[in-house]
């Protein structure tokens, strides 16, 4: 029996959403004024991830911890970044839809 998070990462990701969706979270916490530790966090995954997609060497299994990463992220600053203008829940099912969850 396979376990469902070997079957997860063993789905490709479609990387041209993922860098879309990278692109315009990073414009929208462009405009969030907050300077919070939550909010840093997510600016740092969003930085992680949007390196991991400019690499040479892309591996799905990068991105899609990465993608994990920016949705604990975004759930751990929701209500920093949603004072701030973020559309916090429409990242995280935008996230969802690409990891096939």
């Amino acid at each position: 029996m396979v376990s469902k998070e070997r079957t997860e990462g063993s789905k490709k990701i479609d990387l041209e959403k993922v860098a879309q969706l990278v692109d315009a979270l990073e414009r929208d916490l462009a405009k969030v004024r907050s300077g919070s530790r939550d909010v840093q966090l997510l600016r740092d995954e969003v930085e992680t991830l949007k390196n991991v997609l400019n690499s040479p060497i892309r591996r799905h299994h990068w991105v899609r911890e990465g993608l994990h990463g920016m949705r604990k992220a975004i759930e751990a600053g929701l209500d920093t970044a949603v004072a701030d203008g973020l559309k916090a829940g429409q990242y995280i099912a935008e996230i969802g839809r690409i990891l096939g969850m």
